[in-house]
């Protein structure tokens, strides 16, 4: 079995919620997206993405106990590499105490709210397509603070600094990451779950 299937499959065990799984789709997507924009590794990097919120439907506490330090103890017994389990507890320095310091842990935290904000874009469309998403839609509802209230804009501002990102080169990045896999993401018009 491949690496992403491994990691699909303990995702899949621990999430059922099939909005969370796509969540960490769609940051896998633009994990990817980065890794091949920076030359790194992209199967890592998906991995990584795909793995950050796997234990939070059973650990929804954002904690010392809980989520994402919970999920580091699965990862480290399933014998994971210590760079996707620092990589996973550095996207809640808050919590893990871990600070994010390579160019992965930077790009994961950049991404993670951001796919948020899109996602909700899309599901705002009338055909809740996101490949009807414009770069400017999601500009104009960024601006929009009633919008999305709960995705931190302040977070991706941030992270897309750390990356060496425009914010909105950042977006389009994104965005356009998302797109490719509409279907996988139930964001492709067809409403089915």
């Amino acid at each position: 079995m491949d690496k992403r299937q491994k990691a699909w499959e303990l995702m899949c065990k621990y999430t059922h919620n099939v909005n969370l799984r796509r969540h960490m789709l769609a940051v896998e997507a633009a994990m990817r997206a980065y890794a091949r924009r920076f030359g790194a590794d992209e199967t890592l990097w998906g991995i990584v993405g795909l793995l950050h919120d796997f234990d939070y439907e059973q650990y929804p506490n954002v904690a010392v106990g809980g989520h994402p330090n919970a999920g580091a103890s699965v990862l480290r017994a399933r014998g994971y590499d210590e760079t996707v389990v620092r990589a996973i507890l550095s996207h809640a320095t808050e919590v893990t105490g871990v600070h994010r310091e390579s160019l992965m842990e930077h790009t994961l935290y950049a991404v993670d709210e951001l796919t948020g904000l899109i996602t909700a874009v899309a599901l705002v469309r009338p055909s809740k397509d996101i490949r009807d998403v414009t770069f400017k839609s999601v500009k104009n509802k960024w601006k929009d603070r009633a919008f999305a209230a709960g995705v931190n804009r302040a977070e991706i501002e941030t992270g897309a600094a750390a990356i060496g990102m425009d914010l909105w080169e950042h977006v389009d990045v994104v965005l356009r990451a998302m797109q490719e896999i509409a279907a996988e993401l139930g964001l492709d018009g067809t409403g089915t779950d």
